[in-house]
């Protein structure tokens, strides 16, 4: 099995080679995911102004108020996603570039994305 140093530049690789195609724009801004071992991260930039939009991750206050997740990583991440959706909503966004940032399309990445799709979001 690889190390971790190579998990991470591998991932890294991946990134840069999603990131020279993919470009968050005014009417169709970038939803960027990162996760960590204990958190995931969500926010929707635009990349012409550079300035985020909307973020939510597991380290909100309203999402501890909620007291959401209890352990189940991939129900923490759909939740995530569907405050996204939700906040992403209020601030007038209905469509937007999916950037999963190196990491496979799957488990807790695939979780928020689909909550954030099935509140709302088109991507």
């Amino acid at each position: 099995m690889k190390n971790n140093s190579e998990k991470k530049q591998a991932r890294l690789k991946r990134k840069k080679r999603i990131r020279k195609h993919l470009v968050g724009v005014a009417n169709r801004p970038r939803l960027s995911v990162f996760r960590s071992a204990r958190h995931i991260y969500a926010q929707i930039i635009d990349d012409d102004l550079g300035v985020t939009l909307v973020n939510v991750s597991t380290l909100d206050k309203e999402f501890k108020e909620k007291s959401i997740g209890g352990g189940d990583k991939k129900q923490t991440a759909a939740h995530v996603g569907a405050m996204i959706a939700m906040r992403a909503k209020a601030a007038g966004i209905s469509k937007v570039a999916f950037d999963r940032n190196g990491y496979l399309y799957h488990g807790r990445v695939r979780a928020l994305a689909e909550a954030a799709r099935e509140n709302g979001l088109v991507f």
